[in-house]
């Protein structure tokens, strides 16, 4: 059993919550996910690492109610368990394995989307100790959806805000603000990294190309069993097969089959949504 050691709501339909979870947090690397079930009958959800103290033995994650499942884990409240905590599960991120020198030589910029932000801030966390420069944009729908606004300013050297209804910050889309922040305020880095809806990783991906920028995409939103066994995480990268579960959930953006990837990930959308329904009735 995982004991809650805090939630708290990041907004109406984003719960963060610390789980005491200590092998999990002690081998834990920016990048990766766990996958957590409520109770003994309940589904395996993947969720990416939002943060980890190898320390306190704590892993914190950052849910939203989307689906039966992931309302489940967020009406559980602080001092209540989840049956089971396992990860750390696939690759890290490939900046882990560069040094010191190589790493104070980039500059990164973030592109995080909605509940993306949450594991960006690992990611620039780790970054910023090891002596890199790191800007992070920040986008969502409404001012009343961005998370992570104060931890991830605390952090790295700039942050963008982006709303497409413009109630913060730039108005539109991240994709026009990249374009601003590189092409008229003058930016120049040598990697992106995209995290959030499959749709804005695409597109962001065409911006980058357009701005000669490599970028690097995580597909953990394609998950479902986290192990590879159920091969709903399949997708096309550079022409192969490969599984975000066990090969990523991060890839080099421009090798990544965008159309197929988002066909796949609507392919069990109806039973979800009769589930759901299933839940409001009971």
């Amino acid at each position: 059993m995982y004991r809650i050691l805090s939630k708290e709501m990041l907004s109406p339909a984003i719960c963060r919550m610390r789980v005491h979870a200590p092998r999990v947090a002690a081998s834990a690397h920016p990048g990766q996910f766990l996958i957590v079930r409520v109770d003994e009958h309940g589904e395996r959800i993947p969720l990416t690492i939002s943060d980890f103290d190898p320390v306190e033995g704590s892993v914190t994650i950052v849910t939203q109610k989307i689906g039966a499942s992931t309302k489940e884990i967020c009406a559980l409240e602080e001092g209540e368990f989840f049956e089971d905590v396992v990860g750390p599960l696939g690759l890290p991120s490939d900046f882990v394995d560069k040094t010191d020198d190589e790493l104070k030589a980039s500059r990164y910029i973030f592109i995080a989307g909605g509940v993306g932000t949450a594991p960006v801030y690992p990611q620039v966390k780790y970054l910023k100790s090891r002596g890199a420069y790191v800007d992070v944009i920040i986008g969502a729908k409404t001012a009343d959806l961005l998370i992570y606004k104060d931890e991830m300013s605390a952090l790295c050297d700039h942050l963008y805000i982006c709303t497409d209804d413009g109630s913060e910050g730039f108005k539109g889309m991240v994709t026009g603000l990249l374009e601003k922040v590189v092409l008229e305020d003058g930016n120049n880095y040598t990697q992106a990294v995209a995290i959030g809806p499959m749709i804005m990783m695409k597109f962001a991906t065409l911006t980058a190309r357009k701005l000669g920028l490599p970028i690097v995409v995580s597909l953990n939103t394609l998950m479902v069993d986290g192990t590879g066994m159920c091969g709903a995480c399949r997708v096309t990268v550079a022409g192969k097969t490969r599984f975000a579960c066990v090969e990523g959930p991060e890839f080099n953006g421009y090798d990544v089959d965008f159309d197929e990837a988002m066909r796949r990930q609507g392919m069990f959308r109806n039973e979800e949504i009769e589930e759901d329904h299933k839940c409001k009735i009971r």
